[in-house]
C-alpha cells in the first residue's frame, strides 16, 4: 500500500451557516490524504496504474464549490467521490480549513477531518 498526499489546496467558497458567508465568501484549505496499492505503478511508470492526483484535485474543487452550511457535509461529499470514482483508494482522510473564521475572536483557521475506509 501508498499514500498519496494534496496539501493545501487553495479555494474561495461560500460555506457556513451565516446569510454573510453564502454572500462575501471565505478562503478555505483543503488537505486530502488517500491510500491505495501503489505497486504497480511503481513499476510500470504507467498514469493508468495509478490514482491520478489530478483527478483527486478535481474532485475537491468541485466539492467546494457546492455551498454547504457545514464542512463536515462537504468533507463527507469529498470522501464519497473519491471512494465511488476510484476504485483503487482504500482509505481517505480529509481536512477541511476555513481560514480566518467569523467566530469573534482571533483565530488562524478551524478544521474538521474525517477519514473513511472501503472495507
Amino acid at each position: 500500500m501508498g499514500i498519496i498526499k494534496l496539501k493545501n489546496i487553495r479555494t474561495f467558497s461560500f460555506h457556513g451557516c451565516l446569510v454573510e458567508e453564502s454572500k462575501i465568501g471565505s478562503d478555505y484549505r483543503v488537505d486530502l490524504e488517500i491510500e491505495a496499492d501503489l505497486e504497480k505503478s511503481s513499476q510500470t511508470d504507467k498514469l493508468a496504474d495509478t490514482v491520478d492526483y489530478v483527478h483527486l484535485n478535481k474532485i475537491v474543487v468541485e466539492e467546494m464549490a457546492i455551498r454547504s452550511e457545514l464542512l463536515e457535509h462537504v468533507a463527507q461529499r469529498i470522501i464519497d467521490r473519491t471512494i465511488n470514482e476510484l476504485l483503487p483508494v482504500s482509505r481517505v482522510l480529509v481536512e477541511v480549513s476555513k481560514l480566518n473564521p467569523p467566530i469573534g475572536g482571533d483565530v488562524e483557521a478551524v478544521t474538521i477531518v474525517l477519514e473513511k475506509s472501503r472495507f
